[in-house]
């Protein structure tokens, strides 16, 4: 019996950008829940808990570094991948001093996010994901 594949959840803002990353996500075999914010990934967690979040790090009304810490706090063993399309001085080191597991810039190489996944999950999905 095969064992069912991480649920990644994916938090950005940006609609086009959600969902580039979920149907690449999906390609590869995982499970996936987007969110539009920070405010819909923290009240879903009452119902399920993501094996990963590919977070977005600037955001308007809960930016990452917020969503971040929340997460932190409530589910502190779920690993957390941030992105950025504006990388500003120190926010890297921020995000890793938080906890995060990976902190990438946009646009994002599928490669480098597959793997940041897998690493995460420990999984093998980048070896399965065939573009």
């Amino acid at each position: 019996m095969s064992k069912e594949q991480p649920l990644i959840a994916v938090v950005d803002d940006e609609k086009a950008v959600r969902n580039a990353i979920r149907r690449l996500l999906r390609s590869a075999g995982f499970r996936v829940k987007a969110f539009a914010s920070g405010a819909e990934l923290l009240k879903s967690l009452m119902n399920h808990t993501p094996d990963c979040v590919v977070l977005d790090l600037h955001m308007p009304d809960m930016d990452g570094f917020d969503i971040e810490c929340q997460l932190a706090q409530t589910e502190p063993r779920v690993p957390v991948i941030v992105l950025t399309g504006c990388d500003t001085s120190g926010d890297g080191e921020r995000v890793m001093a938080g906890g995060a597991t990976a902190f990438l810039l946009k646009p994002v190489d599928a490669q480098v996010l597959l793997a940041a996944i897998a690493a995460a999950t420990q999984t093998d999905a980048v070896q399965s994901w065939n573009p």
